[in-house]
């Protein structure tokens, strides 16, 4: 399991991962979830996995493959518009998923992936695309500005109450952090070190980057001031009439 979440802004796009793969009694593996793309003067692609590690590093190699290869009938390079990379990833997933069909349902096994593909293409604006295993896709909204694959539900609370398109860059990587957090506190298959990334719209270049370990100062302080923000805010809750509703 994982959790990784984009968010789109005015001011552009804040992406965020885990990097837990595996979680049991006796192993728990880590890998990066994060890809990130730039072609200088064209467009900047970040492509966030979950699901099946093994179709997730596949399509990723193939992406890359395709990139290196000049007789490749398409790459990430190309597509006037960013939907057609998101077709063009979910293709790649479907193919490789088909690929191991029939021994992977001889082992009840699951080779289905998630993506979640953003970025911009110069001259556009910024979007996010959520990539489903049958190889279709969505994008965000104006209503819900943000989305999410693996284990969502813990982390997705303080999004709705927080994020909106007038909230600044820093912010929404701070909301992003925190939902992480509660997320890992509630799920031991969703672990650090954490990623994030923040495209800046219109600026075509390698998104600011930075992972934090559990150990992180900045990561701790972040956890510690959340908690005990909302001890405090509990605390000053009003307290219930219970006669009232007694009588």
């Amino acid at each position: 399991m994982t959790y990784c979440l984009a968010i789109s802004v005015d001011d552009g796009l804040v992406f965020a991962s885990d990097s837990r793969t595996n979680a049991g009694v006796d192993y728990v593996a880590t890998y990066s979830k994060m890809t990130r793309f730039v072609f200088e003067n064209n467009r900047v692609l970040v492509l966030l996995t979950s699901g099946s590690l093994a179709t997730s590093q596949a399509v990723v190699n193939a992406i890359k493959r395709d990139l290196n290869d000049p007789n490749a009938e398409f790459d990430i390079s190309q597509g006037e518009y960013l939907h057609e990379v998101a077709q063009y990833i979910g293709t790649l997933s479907q193919n490789e998923q088909r690929l191991h069909a029939k021994a992977i349902e001889k082992s009840n096994a699951s080779t289905e992936s998630s993506f979640i593909l953003g970025g911009q293409i110069e001259g556009q604006g910024c979007d996010i695309f959520l990539i489903y295993p049958q190889g279709n896709f969505i994008s965000a909204s104006a209503e819900t500005p943000y989305l999410q694959i693996g284990e969502s539900k813990y982390g997705k609370p303080i999004l709705d109450r927080i994020i909106s398109a007038e909230l600044s860059l820093s912010d929404a990587a701070r909301c992003a952090a925190i939902s992480l957090d509660s997320t890992m506190r509630s799920n031991v298959s969703v672990g650090p070190p954490i990623e994030l990334a923040l495209h800046k719209q219109d600026v075509i270049e390698d998104p600011a980057h930075i992972v934090l370990s559990a150990n992180s100062s900045d990561f701790q302080s972040l956890q510690n001031q959340w908690n005990e923000g909302m001890k405090l805010a509990f605390n000053q809750l009003p307290r219930l009439d219970w006669d009232k509703y007694n009588a």
